[in-house]
């Protein structure tokens, strides 16, 4: 299982990204974020969820350590603030 630290970095970076327009709430930020956690975590959409994702969209073109390894990356980057959207 994805091993998320819960910073809510992912969270505060939708802008430009059309599959979450509708968690937008104009500034890049999910509408359901409060504080560091989502509000809606148990009712959270399909690509708000790692492990579901891959097994939906993306275990015939990585493995899961692969796919982790990727997320991970992109979370650390978005932490450090090397990712700006």
């Amino acid at each position: 299982m994805f091993e998320c630290d819960k910073c809510g970095e992912c969270c505060r970076h939708l802008k430009g990204i059309s599959i979450y327009a509708d968690l937008d709430r104009g500034d890049g930020t999910c509408k359901y974020l409060k504080g560091n956690l989502c509000s809606i975590y148990k009712d959270r959409p399909l690509f708000c969820r790692v492990d579901d994702c891959y097994e939906q969209f993306f275990k015939k073109e990585y493995t899961r350590e692969e796919f982790y390894k990727l997320n991970y990356e992109i979370c650390n980057k978005l932490k450090n603030k090397e990712l700006c959207f």
